[in-house]
């Protein structure tokens, strides 16, 4: 399929709530525009991951400071999958383990932590284009990207996507634990003071509670041609 480079580097930001495919989207996209992708979903969880390994008091502000100056997060393909790398070791299945789901929004909710990951985020946006997918990324990270899309999903469905994934990787999963732990995340994401989620004015919205991976990219590919054909 014929890809389509323009003549300046174009950013995507898709924003949306947790297990709604925000990531498989953002892959895609990549893939086929041949842009970068920056899983910030997965920065935000290895930050977890490290606080957790660390045993750091996420209300102690001088420890959050201090251990975020020891997080050096970068992504690599593994096998041909985007995979993270924490200080140098592959973490991509322990970043998605309940732990970590389950404390997350918590982590991702402190000022000294977002200030950190948004810094890291716009520092990946060179002189190539982009697709990044998270909470803010319309909103905060690149609020002048030429593209946004928030996406969402009825909440049980996302619970189940959720369910189904965890069992595929052979993780152990309960589902009314995954729908309390989303419902919490919920909570956290949007309500939280530094940077909430919530859809940017010029953000295209996607409810794919009825779409399939490959209708909902289809969808998506057909406005970004015509975005593409607007830019030049």
């Amino acid at each position: 399929m014929e890809q389509h480079p323009t003549s300046h580097p174009i950013i995507i930001a898709i924003d949306g709530y947790s297990s709604c495919g925000k990531s498989t989207l953002a892959k895609q996209i990549a893939k086929r525009f041949n842009l970068i992708f920056v899983d910030t979903g997965a920065m935000y969880r290895a930050a977890t991951l490290y606080f957790q390994q660390q045993h750091i008091d996420i209300s102690d502000e001088l420890q959050v400071i201090k251990a975020l100056t020891a997080i050096h997060i970068t992504f690599d393909i593994v096998d041909g999958y985007n995979t993270t790398f924490l200080n140098g070791k592959n973490v991509e299945s322990e970043i998605r383990s309940l732990a970590v789901s389950s404390f997350v929004s918590e982590v991702s909710a402190l000022s000294h932590v977002r200030r950190k990951m948004v810094a890291l985020q716009r520092d990946m946006a060179g002189k190539i284009g982009l697709v990044m997918d998270g909470r803010d990324i319309g909103t905060v990270v690149f609020p002048n990207a030429d593209l946004k899309f928030f996406v969402l999903a009825d909440p049980i469905i996302r619970a189940q996507r959720r369910y189904n994934e965890m069992l595929f990787k052979n993780q152990k999963a309960d589902l009314q634990d995954i729908i309390s732990n989303l419902a919490h995340r919920d909570k956290i994401d949007t309500e939280r003071a530094d940077s909430p989620l919530k859809q940017a004015d010029d953000a295209i919205l996607i409810d794919n509670t009825d779409l399939s991976i490959d209708a909902q990219f289809s969808l998506v590919e057909s406005i970004i041609l015509t975005k593409l054909k607007e830019i030049g």
